[in-house]
């Protein structure tokens, strides 16, 4: 199986007295998701719609997918977004040339993309579930260190991880797994895609893999457009027999993708044999999976916000039961920071479990926004 088109289920926002939230101003229901962008500093509302920003914090800006940017001068605990008006009617339907897109920003990346060593402040979150019911959750704040902001294959297929991407966990802030009842489907591989998938420019050299394959049938079309931002809808029928389906923001102007969201749905290939770290063999069976990227422009380049893959309709099949497992997680950019080659000093041994690491304890204000979902797993109810 040729890992470069397959993504296995394997692979901080600060402590504040104050909290905001964001709602749909048409029908009152909380935005998750929604991108708050604060002077110095960037957090990303909850699943409930809420995010932590300081009483004193000044202006900011809140954005989200298929809504209109709001911009507030100053705190305020709750801020409306309207979501954007699309006149169908109106719409040509106006096809784009996808393959001719990705192979542009394949050759240009490091023209529009940050490339320079760079250091971030970001909180990690992973969670898991097993027939719907949450049994891994972890946050954690740390540092990212990135020597280019891409990923390089040479370096990937060496697993020279170092010298593409370093990690120090500063604090765990919430640690909780009930394990118990739940088969160990864990492995010891850590392969070039895991680490690849920190990166949006591997998964632009993923989906040109698929587009370039044969049999390959694909639909690229404009869904909208304000401006220089430009709203493509994808859909790709791999020859490998996944679907790529979903949306990305696209600047016309600046020639980059600002915020890509698609599934990859790849249930329907046939089942595999795994073991796991126990010795204990099991069959295995891809789910689907949804990736999104975010970034921002900061001095005439895209600098990242947000990295999400969730993934849902995994089977695990081992001793006549069938589980069905979900999992997401997410890294945000809160700060970021120009850097040098020399990387951080303490960091994590990707060849191992990331838990596994023990976390350098640094003073700094730092906080998290539970959902209640989570709060109640964390509580034990």
């Amino acid at each position: 199986m040729k890992q470069i088109f397959i993504l296995s289920l394997f692979s901080s926002v600060l402590f504040y007295s104050q909290k905001i939230q964001v709602i749909d101003a048409e029908n009152n229901q909380p935005v998750a998701g929604a991108r708050i962008i604060l002077p110095g500093q960037l957090v990303y509302t909850n699943e409930d719609g809420y995010a932590p920003v300081a009483a004193d914090s000044g202006s900011f800006e809140v954005s989200a997918p298929g809504y209109q940017a709001q911009k507030e001068s100053h705190f305020k605990n709750t801020v409306l977004l309207k979501p954007s008006v699309k006149d169908i009617e109106e719409v040509k339907i106006i096809n784009v040339d996808l393959q001719k897109l990705f192979e542009d920003l394949q050759k240009n990346y490091h023209k529009r993309y940050y490339d320079e060593p760079s250091l971030y402040d970001i909180t990690f979150k992973s969670r898991g579930f097993n027939n719907d019911s949450l049994f891994f959750l972890v946050i954690a704040e740390a540092k990212l260190w990135s020597k280019s902001n891409s990923y390089d294959f040479r370096d990937g297929y060496r697993k020279n991880y170092d010298e593409i991407l370093q990690m120090q966990l500063n604090k765990v802030r919430y640690f909780k797994k009930n394990e118990e009842s739940v088969f160990n489907a864990k492995s010891n591989e850590f392969s070039h895609s895991d680490m690849g998938d920190f990166f949006f420019s591997f998964e632009v050299h993923r989906v040109l893999a698929n587009l370039k394959m044969k049999n390959t049938k694909t639909s690229g079309r404009l869904l909208s457009e304000n401006g220089d931002m430009q709203t493509i809808g994808i859909k790709i029928l791999s020859g490998s027999g996944i679907t790529i389906e979903g949306e990305m923001q696209y600047n016309k102007k600046d020639k980059a993708v600002a915020m890509y969201d698609v599934y990859y749905q790849q249930s329907g290939y046939p089942s595999y044999k795994r073991t796991n770290t126990a010795g204990k063999e099991y069959d295995y069976q891809l789910g689907d999976v949804q990736i999104v990227y975010d970034f921002y422009k900061k001095d005439g380049s895209y600098i990242p916000a947000l990295k999400k893959m969730s993934g849902d309709r995994f089977k695990i099949i081992h001793d006549g039961i069938t589980d069905e497992r979900k999992f997401d997680t997410e890294i945000i950019y809160h700060t970021f920071t120009k850097s040098d080659r020399k990387g951080l000093v303490s960091k994590v041994d990707f060849s191992k479990s990331i838990w596994e690491n023990v976390p350098v304890k640094e003073d700094k204000e730092a906080g998290i926004l539970l959902s209640e979902k989570e709060q109640a797993f964390i509580n034990g109810n």
